[in-house]
């Protein structure tokens, strides 16, 4: 393998932004933003939008986020009231 081409590969805490979440993994992603993890190690924490405690995969139910008030507009348009 060619040597200095690959990034540098680190742990780094990985937290679900909707559920609190949070997991130690291997990434190549860094953050400014750091966090001390249960082994009394300081890591980079990267938030993530989902994980596998709030995918509906995963949880076996799912979330219905209202955003921007999408799911009143098409309950008025098609009288769902």
């Amino acid at each position: 393998m060619k040597q200095d081409i690959h990034p540098e590969f680190h742990k780094v805490v990985f937290m679900d932004s909707s559920t609190g979440f949070k997991f130690l993994s291997g990434s190549t992603k860094s953050s400014e933003e750091t966090i001390e993890w249960e082994d009394g190690n300081t890591y980079p924490l990267l938030k993530v939008e989902i994980s596998s405690d709030s995918h509906p995969f995963y949880t076996g139910k799912q979330k219905l986020a209202d955003t921007g008030g999408r799911i009143d507009r098409f309950k008025k348009k098609y009288n769902l009231d």
